[in-house]
């Protein structure tokens, strides 16, 4: 079954030239699928784009057989989709334990908050040792297992994740990404990975999709795409 329907988007800024270009795109529900591509391919551009922050000029987004397209980003946030976007959105002001209460805020009353803040904490132990530091004290790693948490506490249908790994340490980025694929496995999240680090995407997906130039150039199975070199070379430098 299809969980997230891209037809024909095509995205751009001001009166330039389009970003996205006709993209058509079927996500398996609850499957990981990597978004790859060099900078400037159209990754974010796509994401925001799915998440209503930037608007289509031409194409449809489904969510599971429901058309978002005209919906306000908040309606489709509460429709299921979710968002992790690229810096490690997280309130460094406030505590771990008081980001992730925050994060439950609207899916959840105070006795289940509480529960699902707590199993927040059985999958990402470095936060549960943290709750009481503020944001700001945390290292980059554990930032972002801080922004996944929050993401998932709101319990989205689909999620979406810019650029994850980013200025983090392999071993960072080989825990974040573990904790997604288990998380997606156990649950029937669907997840749609927009990454640089094409190696460790496609370690945690079943499927990858390369843009280049706002197009898809590639669409195969993870292994596939990770065995074939002259697509490595060309698209993913690796």
């Amino acid at each position: 079954m299809t969980a997230l329907a891209c037809e024909g988007l095509t995205v751009g800024y001001g009166d330039g030239a389009p970003v996205i270009d006709a993209l058509h795109l079927d996500i398996a529900e609850g499957t990981v699928t990597a978004l790859l591509g060099a900078n400037g391919a159209g990754k974010t551009t796509l994401l925001r784009a799915l998440t209503g922050l930037v608007p289509l000029r031409a194409g449809r987004i489904g969510l599971g057989g429901r058309d978002l397209t005209g919906m306000s980003t908040e309606d489709r946030m509460r429709a299921g989709l979710g968002l992790v976007p690229e810096g490690r959105a997280t309130v460094v002001e406030l505590t771990v334990d008081e980001n992730l209460r925050l994060g439950g805020l609207w899916r959840h009353k105070a006795k289940a908050r509480k529960a699902a803040v707590e199993e927040m904490y059985g999958l990402f132990p470095a936060l549960d040792r943290r709750r009481r530091a503020p944001g700001h004290t945390l290292s980059g790693g554990e930032r972002q297992m801080l922004a996944l948490a929050r993401a998932l506490l709101a319990r989205p249908r689909v999620l979406l994740l810019d650029e994850p790994s980013l200025g983090l340490a392999p071993k960072a980025t080989a825990q974040l990404l573990g904790v997604l694929r288990e998380t997606a496995a156990r649950t029937g999240l669907t997840v749609l990975l927009a990454e640089q680090n094409a190696a460790s995407a496609l370690s945690v997906a079943e499927r990858g999709v390369v843009l280049s130039l706002g197009s898809v150039a590639a669409d195969r199975p993870a292994a596939e795409l990770a065995a074939d070199p002259a697509l490595r070379h060309a698209y993913l430098g690796f």
